[in-house]
């Protein structure tokens, strides 16, 4: 009697011979899911048993575990197939060296709609399972783990030798298997891998140690509300020092009558101590150089749209105007075509005149102009659109834009092709598959609507509303 097996493919779930299925042969587990997670979202929301709604959830995380899987296995081998010759020579066998491609992230990062750093993220995670965590892997494909806790176990490994972390994840796969491990909690999946680390390689926890120390950093990142984060990377026991001083400044204060919350004050004196004004003030007041946009209509008040900080984005047009007042803040007129809203001019300083080009570029594009950057323009570098070395290209605002130290460097890699318009503002790169990726820029202010083009619309919308009594001419 013949046997028929379900088969996933392109179309979906297959009924064939087992014969003829071969690799594409599906779980029952597998086939479950995918009818499971082929509902519409109104047929969930049909749904009245809180059963079948879990079972939904545990089928989305297994489907999510599966895609994951796949997508470290694309990563690894797009990793190997965008190497790069060094030019030098290995010395042993003769033969040429070769690196990993450094703008591989950015392809990754325009591909997977996240940004630079967490597709570098990506593409680390994707080479260790694949080389060194076969067996992690393997879980992942079964929709047991996902990426996420895969990710901190390569993480907590990551100074080891592919041999040690070999041994680590026989470990894991043994302690998942007799029942001594559950991969539900990361947390405790990342503290046993921790352990499985220090057995494998105790003299190496110095070591790590100290090269963990190297990579310290500073990093801000825009949040929502006309808020950021500034987060530091510290050595464990400065961090704490750090905080713990934080805490007594803030407690003290609290008992000095201070009415701010704990949190508050720990953040207001951080901000003050970094910008070397009196941590006993109310609030730590911005005394370095940030750009922020404000059309003039905001500036009066008259309307709270349409402000920009820099790097972040819109804020509110009361905090902008907080901003504005602030003693140490600079005033700049900023001219404006009245029809698209683009930046055409800036009001003039005794300045010279490359500065004033470099300002202008800066307030008109007020970013990197690379898609999937956000660098602010002022800490980018000044590029000349037409090379001035090759073409003698000249140093105006209309041959130049901003482009960070990454993405000025991989304009001139042979893979990449990377173009800006300046008139229109629009950023094109096409990466080495060829794929084509646009950025657009913003106006600083809305353009005005015409009044001929509202009598336009108003006449358009009679004619729908009042047709003429006229038959028509057929």
């Amino acid at each position: 009697m013949t046997e028929f097996v379900q088969v996933g493919s392109a179309a979906g779930i297959l009924v064939l011979p087992a014969a003829l299925a071969g690799e594409r042969q599906m779980s029952e587990p597998q086939a479950r899911d995918f009818v499971c997670t082929a509902r519409s979202g109104a047929e969930i929301a049909r749904l009245t048993d809180d059963g079948e709604l879990v079972d939904t959830l545990a089928a989305a995380r297994r489907m999510r575990a599966r895609a994951d899987a796949i997508e470290a296995h694309a990563l690894s081998r797009l990793a190997t197939l965008r190497r790069e010759p060094t030019g030098a020579v290995d010395p042993e066998t003769g033969l040429p060296q070769w690196r990993e491609s450094r703008y591989l992230p950015d392809e990754v990062a325009l591909e997977l709609r996240v940004t630079r750093r967490q597709a570098e993220t990506r593409v680390e995670r994707a080479k260790a399972l694949v080389r060194r965590f076969p067996r992690l892997l393997a879980a992942m494909e079964d929709g047991e783990l996902e990426g996420y806790g895969a990710g901190r176990v390569c993480g907590v490994a990551a100074g080891l030798s592919d041999e040690q972390a070999h041994e680590v994840d026989a470990e894991l796969a043994a302690k998942r298997e007799n029942g001594t491990l559950d991969v539900i909690d990361p947390v405790a999946l990342r503290r046993t891998a921790r352990r499985l680390v220090l057995k494998a390689d105790p003299e190496g926890a110095t070591v790590r140690a100290r090269a963990a120390r190297t990579g310290r950093k500073v990093e801000l990142i825009p949040g929502e509300d006309a808020m950021a984060t500034l987060a530091m990377d510290l050595p464990a026991e400065v961090a704490s020092s750090a905080y713990a001083r934080l805490d007594r400044m803030a407690r003290s204060a609290r008992r000095g009558g201070d009415e701010r919350t704990l949190d508050q004050l720990r953040a207001d004196i951080a901000g003050s101590l970094l910008l070397g004004q009196d941590p006993g003030g109310a609030h730590p007041n911005a005394n370095a150089v940030v750009y922020v946009h404000v059309p003039v209509t905001t500036a009066l008040t008259m309307t709270d749209t349409g402000a920009e900080l820099a790097g972040y984005g819109e804020i509110p047009g009361p905090i902008a105007r907080e901003i504005m007042t602030n003693p140490r803040s600079v005033w700049r007129a900023v001219l404006t075509d009245p029809g698209t809203g683009a930046v055409t001019d800036l009001g003039r300083s005794r300045r010279r005149p490359t500065q004033l080009i470099r300002d202008l570029v800066n307030a008109r594009d007020r970013e990197c102009s690379v898609p999937g950057c956000h660098r602010p323009a002022p800490a980018c570098d000044f590029d000349h659109l037409d090379a001035w070395a090759a073409r003698r290209g000249p140093t105006s605002a209309g041959n130049g834009g901003p482009k960070c130290d990454h993405d000025h460097d991989k304009k001139d890699h042979p893979d990449w092709r990377v173009e800006f318009d300046t008139q229109t503002g629009v950023a094109t790169i096409i990466t080495p598959a060829g794929r084509t990726y646009t950025k657009a820029r913003r106006s600083v202010v809305d353009p005005p609507r015409k009044a001929s083009d509202e009598g336009t619309r108003e006449r358009a919308r009679e004619r729908i509303i009042h047709p003429p009594d006229d038959d028509p001419p057929f």
